[in-house]
């Protein structure tokens, strides 16, 4: 099983090209089984969870292409499987994003409960009571949602309580091909919703008030096939900026959208980094010897998002100063904290809120990623770590992040990947 080790110590220079946003791009993939052609979905990232979704669609019947592009042309008028099996779903997590998209378009479904990163209740109620209200008849059977609707979905009016990013983009799909109306109320505003509803809008969707709260959607007789770019990965971009404020240095990063990191953006500033930005780039100047220790909180979009809380756990364990860092998202996303703290992290949970005091410096030690973000958390801590850091189970890791080791490599980190 690979590994990942690194000798911290060297600062961050250079530049690199963010990569496609994962969770834009597995519902955009999920929404091919809505086109009556096929659908081109350029920027994807290489990442496990992504060749998944693929091989998810593959053993449906979908035929899935590469162009000389370098887009994936995904066309499912060969589908004859309406079933996602449990050894492709106990994996990844969004494999539920293909129960609308197969009961709006072919009327049944079975989709096996899904499984991914072990962080807390995600429950697939939102998704199987919103189906329901617009008409399905489900059973769960076997570890299985078995679904099926008589005709077309029926529009509704779909109140999330809490907001559920995933069951969000699974009723805009369902809806697209829905008879009437439907609207979301308590919707997700991430900007990977407004990236599912662009390309269902190129494919003829009829969307309004995506990236709002409120989002309406007016039922379509068909979809056609479309060409659409994945949107830049923001906790990646994130990720990197966070990097730099630990190790300090100069990096600038291309093909970004900066303007969906401004809660990120707002408190690296605070830490003492210098955050310069265009329209498709940012760039971060870190002189200062050591971060400000930075307290936060984090909510769903536009507040400061889950994604990146292990990572900012890893940056004030090393900054000047106390922290504390809450979570509401997720209740128990704080399985980074142990590995942190063998590496002499002085962290102290105290039920959702961990209270961190920042010490001079971590020590290199074996440790062992326990899901997506918290693997990213130990290797900041492990390019600022005195000594080599060794971090076991990294296939956490490369469900979110393209080659991060040769991108971290171009900015001057010894990492390598070993066996």
């Amino acid at each position: 099983m690979d590994k990942l080790l690194i000798r911290g110590g060297a600062p961050l220079n250079g530049e690199i090209y963010a990569s496609g946003a994962k969770n834009s791009a597995l519902p955009i993939l999920a929404s091919s089984l809505l086109a009556d052609s096929p659908l081109k979905v350029g920027n994807l990232p290489h990442l496990n969870d992504v060749t998944t979704m693929l091989e998810l669609l593959g053993s449906m019947g979908v035929d899935v292409m590469l162009s000389d592009e370098m887009e994936v042309q995904v066309d499912t008028s060969s589908i004859h499987n309406l079933n996602a099996r449990y050894e492709l779903v106990k994996t990844m997590r969004a494999s539920i994003l293909v129960l609308g998209p197969l009961l709006a378009k072919f009327r049944q479904a079975t989709v096996a409960l899904p499984g991914g990163c072990a962080i807390g209740s995600r429950p697939v109620n939102l998704h199987i009571d919103a189906m329901r209200a617009m008409g399905a008849q489900i059973d769960i059977e076997d570890g299985n949602i078995k679904a099926k609707v008589n005709g077309r979905l029926k529009g509704a009016k779909i109140i999330f309580e809490p907001v559920s990013v995933t069951g969000t983009e699974n009723v805009i799909m369902a809806a697209c091909l829905a008879d009437g109306i439907t609207v979301i109320e308590n919707a997700a505003r991430e900007p990977e919703v407004i990236d599912l509803a662009n390309c269902l809008a190129a494919m003829g969707a009829k969307i309004k008030g995506a990236g709002t709260d409120v989002i309406t959607i007016e039922g379509v007789e068909s979809l056609d096939g479309a060409s659409f770019s994945v949107m830049p990965d923001r906790v990646e971009v994130g990720t990197y900026l966070t990097a730099v404020a630990m190790t300090g240095g100069r990096v600038k990063i291309k093909s970004a959208k900066p303007e969906y990191l401004s809660s990120v953006i707002s408190k690296l500033e605070l830490t003492g980094a210098v955050i310069i930005s265009g329209e498709d780039w940012v760039e971060i100047v870190m002189n200062e010897s050591k971060p400000k220790a930075i307290s936060l909180t984090t909510g769903p979009y536009p507040s400061f998002p889950t994604d990146m809380q292990a990572q900012f756990v890893s940056l004030n364990a090393i900054a000047q100063g106390n922290s504390t860092v809450t979570e509401t998202v997720f209740e128990n996303r704080f399985m980074h904290v142990q590995e942190i703290a063998r590496m002499g992290g002085n962290i102290i949970l105290k039920g959702n809120t961990a209270v961190i005091e920042g010490i001079k410096k971590l020590k290199g030690a074996p440790v062992m990623a326990t899901d997506l973000r918290a693997s990213a958390s130990l290797v900041l801590a492990g390019l600022v770590a005195e000594g080599a850091t060794t971090i076991d189970r990294i296939y956490h890791i490369d469900r979110g992040y393209e080659r991060i080791e040769e991108k971290l490599k171009m900015l001057g980190a010894d990492i390598e990947r070993i066996s």
